[in-house]
């Protein structure tokens, strides 16, 4: 990742990560490569899964409720931990604020799966029920251009190079 983001003529002005150390591990690469430091921001991190952390896949989809994260997300809440609606909204109003703060600017957010997914198909318009269907791969790029009337959508799930992002 860090190789496709040096191709870029103007590079990115700021990163930012989740305070989980995955996250952290995947942006200090970049951060050496574009000589920044990667700032942490608690409004990036996975959803809370409550008392499913920890748990594993194969046990959680034995799980009634385990439809209601698939097939109906706006729904659920995880036991004792945050519901996908919060999750989104989380996410959501902190890219906006980073978009403002580096109004003008490209950046890059790592953050997880779930918390892409869901500011990219709230963006889209997408409702959060049909939010399961996009797919986020490790080290993937989406790209969210914060316009002054609407988000666009630039990329999702981009694992080649970024040249064809560039505006």
């Amino acid at each position: 990742m860090a190789q496709r983001f040096a191709e870029l003529t103007t590079p990115p002005s700021a990163i930012y990560a989740s305070p989980l150390e995955r996250t952290r591990e995947t942006a200090a690469p970049l951060a050496r490569t574009l000589g920044r430091r990667v700032a942490i921001n608690r409004g990036l991190i996975e959803c809370d899964f409550g008392d499913w952390t920890g748990a594993s896949l194969a046990s959680l989809r034995k799980k009634p409720e385990w439809r209601a994260v698939q097939h109906a997300p706006s729904t659920f809440r995880f036991p004792n931990g945050e519901s996908f609606t919060e999750m989104q909204l989380r996410m959501w109003t902190t890219l906006e604020g980073l978009a403002q703060r580096h109004r003008g600017e490209s950046l890059v957010v790592v953050s997880h799966a779930d918390p892409i997914k869901a500011a990219v198909t709230y963006a889209q318009g997408v409702p959060l029920d049909l939010f399961q269907r996009t797919v986020i791969s490790t080290c993937s790029v989406s790209v969210i251009v914060f316009t002054p009337t609407t988000p666009v959508v630039a990329g999702v799930n981009t694992t080649g190079t970024l040249q064809e992002l560039v505006a």
